[in-house]
């Protein structure tokens, strides 16, 4: 006997504003059961207001007011919640959130998380390599903390080819590094083995999955991000940037990988577009 749950994602670009174009109506058909959400960009009050009594709600704002931010809304209540990543002196308020949820009779413990866009050769760009350190090190012991975690959010990174339109127009900007590219090298390699990552740098697989391609296969995309700019949306000029990453024992459980692209330029409430899983625990 399997307990379903629907977990979606969504890269919000602010979450007031995506209420008022159609997040709401979205949400209320999609029977979604754990919403993570990354560039809230609000207050946790806006959030109670906009999802209603029927959510729980964990919110961890920016430091920043009006930056960033990440929350997971879930029908049942998160029996403990973290929101640390990385050394003490490391501000990743408004990056990383982390919830248990006890679902058929064991723990799934969830992330959502927002990881720095970051800027060649500049400040920002270190931060966003110090986030995905962080991130390095900590996977590993959310997979010893539960065999069923998953990481999902805006991770701002393109792993592969695939994952790019333009691909070739991008190897040398943010998003597309491959000095990034390498740090998934190792979270989706082979748990222990020795990865060689796509710069040449070397060291352990982390073992996760990477929902998204494994439903999708060897193709290009699909993609979760387009430009506001110029006709993007409409040719489909993407990036993936939204993941589901699951500990292999929860990609076990995994179906239904969905992308949730709006009809039309003129309908989308975000960028982004939602990234619905759905698993049997």
């Amino acid at each position: 006997m399997t307990t379903p749950l629907r977990v979606a994602s969504v890269n919000t670009n602010g979450v007031r504003a995506a209420f008022r174009k159609g997040m709401g109506e979205w949400l209320d058909g999609r029977g979604i059961d754990i919403l993570a959400m990354q560039e809230v960009r609000a207050a946790t009050e806006d959030l109670e207001r906009l999802l209603g009594p029927e959510w729980n709600i964990l919110h961890d704002a920016a430091t920043a007011k009006g930056r960033a931010g990440v929350a997971i809304a879930s029908r049942g209540t998160a029996s403990i919640h973290r929101v640390s990543l990385g050394a003490d002196d490391f501000d990743s308020a408004g990056r990383w959130l982390e919830a248990d949820y006890a679902v058929g009779g064991q723990i799934v413990t969830v992330v959502s998380t927002y990881v720095h866009s970051g800027e060649v050769d500049t400040p920002k760009q270190e931060e966003k390599y110090k986030f995905l350190d962080a991130m390095e090190v900590r996977l590993p012991e959310l997979a010893a903390h539960s065999n069923l975690a998953l990481v999902v959010g805006d991770l701002n990174v393109g792993h592969r080819e695939l994952d790019i339109k333009n691909w070739k127009g991008n190897r040398k900007n943010a998003g597309f590094l491959p000095r990034e590219r390498a740090y998934f090298d190792r979270f989706l390699g082979p748990l222990g083995e020795d990865v060689t990552g796509i710069d040449g740098s070397t060291g352990p697989g982390l073992g996760w999955v990477d929902i998204g391609r494994r439903d999708a296969g060897e193709v290009e995309g699909p993609y979760t991000w387009w430009s506001q700019r110029g006709k993007a949306f409409d040719t489909d000029t993407g990036w993936r940037l939204d993941y589901q990453l699951a500990t292999a024992a929860l990609a076990e459980t995994a179906t239904g990988y969905t992308i949730d692209r709006a009809d039309a330029y003129d309908t989308r409430w975000s960028d982004h577009a939602p990234v619905v899983v759905d698993y049997a625990i």
